[in-house]
């Protein structure tokens, strides 16, 4: 079995530099291949969604085999405890990517493009920092500490907002980078294709919507990036898992989103089943701190925050599915009673007046009410 290489200091990695340089290459390739399915922008349907989601979940299925089959089953739960953590807090990036196209009333035809966009943004992002991460892990293990603390941090923020069921609400205007981009450059009125920047016809060159929105979508990854990284740190310290893990998990977003474009809001648990991830994470790397000092406190193994990631996972799509059925249920109504039921009872208080109406005739329609402008066409016969 390959020995591990030591990427420096103490930090070991399983990827050599000629390993490194095959996933980039074969990466810019997958991103190539995106820019060129999204160059006639066009309407994603769900057959095309469903068949290149399939495509980017057998990728990393595949990948996790080859590493069990080089590296071991340690190596392989590793890459596949990481990827279901990217993975699943990249649902949550999926809403908050549907609330900015939205904004921006983003033509249906350009939103894969902007998706595009941000995965790009979002993977440079990453690898940034990743490395600063992996220069942290380095300088000593108060890192851990550092990381867990964050995502426990996070986890207490979005369970909070969770139990309040506050709502996202994006207002452009009050976006920062576009107010910044306002005061460099003007701004089209309309979207131009794809295009990113348009000369009018004074000659000055100016930011279309979509450089507007891209930007929007660069600023939230940023963002993002700031406990996702941290997360899969909690899971391996190696850099290269960690990086392919994100990847993989970024790759099949620009399809996923059209697949789950209709069912994200029904995953109404979903906040509180991210907190108790990042929570457990953040936990794991505290005490992978506290076991450096003080060797009789327990480390969390990898193979039992993948189970819990999982059954987490499916907590909350059962029980967001189970709450959507209850809401669905027609409420349960009290039938009236029929006259010769209750000879005694109050005429006046049998149903309200409107059943009382006699039925309208279609060539005869009924008076709108005064105030109102609204009027029912006849039906036809």
């Amino acid at each position: 079995m390959p020995s591990t290489a030591t990427v420096s200091g103490s930090l070991d990695s399983i990827a050599s530099p000629q390993m490194w340089a095959t996933t980039v290459v074969v990466l810019v390739a997958l991103l190539a291949c995106d820019f060129a399915v999204t160059r006639r922008p066009h309407e994603v349907g769900l057959r095309e969604a469903v068949g290149w989601s399939a495509f980017y979940l057998a990728l990393p299925v595949a990948f996790g085999v080859l590493t069990w089959w080089h590296f071991g089953t340690d190596t392989a739960v590793q890459f596949f405890t990481g990827y279901a953590v990217e993975k699943s807090l990249s649902v949550d990036n999926l809403f908050v990517f549907m609330l900015l196209l939205s904004a921006f009333a983003v033509p249906a035809r350009l939103a894969q493009r902007v998706l595009l966009y941000g995965i790009v943004g979002a993977l440079a992002l990453r690898a940034v920092f990743i490395a600063a991460g992996a220069a942290m892990l380095q300088a000593g293990t108060w890192a851990f500490l550092l990381f867990g603390a964050v995502l426990l941090v996070t986890a207490v923020k979005v369970l909070r907002e969770a139990r309040r069921g506050d709502e996202h609400v994006i207002t452009v205007d009050g976006l920062r980078s576009v107010r910044l981009l306002r005061r460099l450059m003007p701004v089209t009125a309309d979207y131009h294709g794809t295009r990113l920047t348009v000369r009018g016809a004074d000659g000055v060159r100016a930011l279309t919507p979509m450089a507007l929105v891209v930007a929007a979508v660069f600023m939230t990854d940023l963002v993002f990036a700031v406990d996702s990284v941290p997360a899969v740190y909690g899971v391996t310290q190696d850099p290269y898992l960690v990086f392919v893990t994100n990847a993989f998990a970024l790759l099949g977003l620009r399809a996923l989103y059209f697949v789950l474009h209709n069912t994200l809001n029904r995953l109404r648990y979903l906040n509180h089943g991210l907190a108790l991830i990042l929570a457990f994470i953040g936990f794991k790397l505290v005490s992978h701190w506290a076991h450096g000092l003080w060797p009789a406190v327990p480390e969390l193994p990898t193979a039992l925050s993948l189970a819990v990631i999982i059954v987490v996972l499916a907590v909350v799509v059962a029980a967001s599915l189970a709450a959507g059925r209850r809401d669905n249920e027609p409420a349960a109504s009290t039938p009236l009673p029929v006259h010769g039921d209750d000879p005694d009872r109050d005429v006046s208080r049998a149903a309200p007046a409107t059943r009382l109406l006699p039925r309208v005739r279609p060539d005869r329609p009924r008076p709108s009410r005064p105030g109102t402008t609204r009027s029912r066409p006849a039906r036809r016969k």
